[in-house]
């Protein structure tokens, strides 16, 4: 591995086990499911050779004001549980489609046309897909 791979997978954003990245995932679905985000969806990409992360979660609002808020609802579960902030936040400046990347785990946040448009399930089909429920259930709910 070279030298800068190695000292970037040491880097304090970088999940340390694969259960790690998994949990990471998990908490940024209840953050999307806090503000009733859509069509909620965790893609595990472990299996894939050549993924560019663990999971991806992927979500839409219907506008930008909700798809700024789910993504800053996600940034605080995240980090009030784990301490991890995003290494990279893209696309606040339009709130049309803004990616969390926690390097194993990336967040997307979409507007619902900039989704079907990209179409990033289609994209990394190969992935296992599970689906979540737009809010969160609660235990005693029935």
């Amino acid at each position: 591995m070279p030298y800068f791979a190695f000292e970037f997978r040491q880097n304090k954003y970088m999940p340390k086990k694969a259960n790690e990245s998994e949990k990471l995932a998990d908490l940024a679905v209840i953050g999307m499911q806090e503000k009733k985000a859509k069509n909620v969806v965790k893609i595990d990409l472990r299996k894939l050779g050549a993924s560019v992360a663990d999971f991806f979660v992927v979500c839409h609002g219907d506008s930008d004001r909700q798809v700024e808020a789910i993504a800053d609802s996600v940034i605080d579960v995240v980090r009030d549980a784990t301490g991890e902030k995003p290494f990279s936040k893209e696309g606040y400046r339009t709130g049309e489609w803004i990616l969390l990347d926690y390097v194993d785990v990336v967040v997307h946040v979409f507007k619902r046309d900039i989704r079907e448009f990209y179409g990033i399930e289609d994209l990394w089909g190969d992935g296992i897909m599970t689906d979540y429920p737009e809010t969160l259930v609660k235990q005693g709910d029935s």
